[in-house]
């Protein structure tokens, strides 16, 4: 019986070390239980240096058949990954990854004539367009779009334009057809005489540069109109300016 006793102390006795040893040993090993890691955020950077980053982290990866398009980032620049940052995944696990696309995708152009301009901005950024340069014309209509341009030319509705592309436009200042005089501009630095005009309710027209050893580089040296004219409201003024020999 005490023979009995001992070897059936023994038998569990191996047992229990050999279930120790599987649990604490051979199943961590097995299952990399315990061993997690931090997805690291690969937002902006190029498919390149993401991949790098990947392989220190000993994360796998696998590029998604989706893009999108940004134009502040580079070309196959991370716009997504799946897990997200900072999520706690086991080693090996692999993460979906989506690029900047090479060429933007086509959008067609909204109609903004007649639309006041403190609309235009949110329908801009829904289309994922961007608001550009806003010159102000005579108009009873005031911060209302007249004309819109896209590199100079007026495009209308539906023409087809890249996503990101800059929309310039042509608003209403409210005055209509005022009459005011030319300031006097002949002497002055060329950039205060811009901010001259454009606070009088003029536009600046064609600028003209002229070698001359009379007077300083940038100064105006003669206007159309000239000074005291009535003109109407945003009437262009044309400037001739030394020019900078250096």
């Amino acid at each position: 019986m005490k023979k009995i006793l001992i070897n059936l102390l023994v038998i569990i006795g191996i047992s229990v070390l050999l279930g120790f040893l599987f649990l604490k040993m051979y199943l961590p090993m097995y299952t990399n239980h315990g061993q997690s890691v931090s997805v690291p955020d690969l937002s902006g950077y190029t498919y390149d240096e993401g991949v790098e980053i990947l392989d220190r982290a000993d994360l796998q990866y696998e590029v998604s058949l989706d893009s999108g398009f940004n134009t502040d980032l580079k070309t196959f620049a991370i716009l997504k990954q799946i897990p997200e940052a900072n999520a706690q995944v086991k080693s090996g696990k692999t993460v979906y990854l989506t690029l900047n696309a090479k060429n933007a995708p086509m959008l067609k152009m909204p109609n903004l004539v007649n639309t006041p301009l403190k609309n235009v901005q949110e329908i801009l950024a829904n289309m994922g367009l961007e608001r550009g340069d806003i010159v102000y014309v005579p108009d009873i209509g005031i911060n209302v779009v007249l004309e819109q341009k896209y590199r100079g030319v007026i495009v209308a509705e539906g023409f087809e334009i890249p996503k990101g592309a800059r929309i310039d436009l042509v608003v209403g200042d409210g005055l209509g057809n005022q009459i005011l005089a030319v300031p006097d501009l002949k002497g002055m630095d060329e950039v205060d005489a811009e901010f001259l005009i454009l606070g009088s309710s003029l536009r600046v027209g064609n600028k003209y540069y002229l070698d001359t050893d009379s007077v300083g580089a940038g100064q105006v040296l003669r206007q159309t109109p000239p000074a005291a004219q009535q003109v109407k409201t945003g009437e262009l003024i044309d400037l001739w300016i030394a020019k900078d020999n250096l």
